[in-house]
């Protein structure tokens, strides 16, 4: 593994655990409180190094069928985390998260948790 690829995988571990710690506190209070946005925001930002790093890294380029699922994740996630922040411009720190959102976060953190193992899967095998 070269040293692009490594430094994405080290970075993308950090998005792991940025998002979890997130996501799992979002879902448990309901709330959007600093630690929640904190956590969210980061982990899309070492997300986006991560996946950057991989794609320079990659002999395949960027467009393989891991690469596509792990972009729709980042998507996903980018797209959580501006939901989030819209939610907090309009009802302020610690805002209750409306229904919809609490089920959009939890699907879009399983996809990326997905994306994340298949990519752990491809490099094993």
């Amino acid at each position: 593994m070269n040293t692009y690829l490594q430094i994405g995988t080290s970075i993308v571990i950090f998005a792991l655990i940025s998002y979890s710690i997130g996501i799992i506190t979002e879902q448990r209070i309901n709330r959007i409180n600093r630690r929640v946005i904190t956590f969210l925001t980061l982990g899309v930002l070492l997300d986006i190094t991560a996946t950057t790093f991989m794609i320079i890294g990659s002999d395949k380029g960027g467009f393989t069928l891991h690469g596509f699922i792990g972009y729709s994740s980042l998507l996903g996630m980018l797209v959580d985390a501006i939901l989030m922040w819209t939610r907090i411009a309009k009802s302020g720190i610690g805002a209750e998260v409306p229904q919809k959102l609490h089920l959009y976060s939890r699907y879009a953190y399983i996809w990326w948790v997905l994306a994340f193992i298949t990519g752990g899967l491809l490099v094993a095998f």
